[in-house]
């Protein structure tokens, strides 16, 4: 029986699809990574993002022109190789797909509070920030109008438990979490913490208030970026998990 002759046109794109792949995967190695540990300004590495997201396009359409192509010209590996580069590619557009879909879904601030009235202020973590783009201060207004309208289940904590306990309660929720203990006060009932973001290292501060009722007590937390015009619900997210992990607590 005569094989299939093999197509050099099939070699360049299957080659080619090859090469995108790991060109594609590099620049996610270095793009979050590089500017999580200071190396990468954050322009260099959102451009270094938006190259690897055309790569991840690029390798979901010629991973599937080359698989076939391989296939039938003859060359079966490389026709595998080219499958693994459409599946990466697959997954990695649908990932970009979702960032850019919850971008949409969710209101362009990234000031959180479960008091949008009195919102709990930063103090120890001020100086920290000194650089950040977005300053300490809670904007309120129009800020908490769209936070009421986009997440209207952040509201004040109220439980029956005693100050000191939930005091204590936060403390371990706060390290549970991973976030970097910045300041505490059990008399002021303050707690001040700084998240990190995993891929970037985008630093979030986050300050809880723990304050006494005539019911138990009332715990409010409101988590801020220091960078960024839009947190994709980051900050939501992170309160939610922190009002959850603080409930089984107590």
């Amino acid at each position: 029986m005569n094989s299939v002759p093999t197509s050099r046109g099939a070699l360049i794109c299957g080659w080619t699809t090859l090469f995108l792949l790991v060109f594609t995967a590099l620049l996610l190695a270095v793009a979050g990574p590089g500017h999580r540990v200071g190396i990468l300004s954050l322009n260099v590495s959102f451009m270094m993002l938006l190259v690897a997201i055309i790569g991840a396009v690029l390798c979901l359409v010629l991973g599937t022109i080359a698989t076939i192509w391989n296939l039938r010209s003859g060359s079966r590996g490389l026709a595998i190789g080219a499958a693994l580069a459409l599946v990466v590619g697959l997954g990695l557009v649908t990932n970009f797909a979702a960032w850019i879909i919850a971008g949409r879904d969710v209101p362009r601030i990234h000031d959180i509070s479960t008091d949008t009235e009195n919102a709990p202020e930063f103090v120890a973590i001020v100086p920290l920030r000194a650089d950040a783009p977005n300053p300490p201060g809670y904007a309120g207004g129009q800020v908490a109008e769209q936070q009421r309208a986009a997440y209207p289940d952040i509201e004040p904590i109220h439980v029956r438990a005693a100050h000191d306990e939930v005091f204590a309660a936060a403390l371990r929720v706060v390290e549970a979490m991973g976030w970097a203990l910045v300041a505490q006060s059990p008399g002021e009932g303050r707690i001040e913490a700084t998240a990190t973001t995993g891929y970037f290292g985008f630093r979030d501060d986050v300050v809880v208030r723990v304050r006494r009722s005539n019911a138990g007590t009332i715990i409010d937390v409101r988590s801020k970026s220091r960078v960024g015009l839009s947190d994709l619900g980051t900050n939501a997210a992170r309160i939610r998990e922190f009002r959850d992990r603080l409930l089984e607590e107590l």
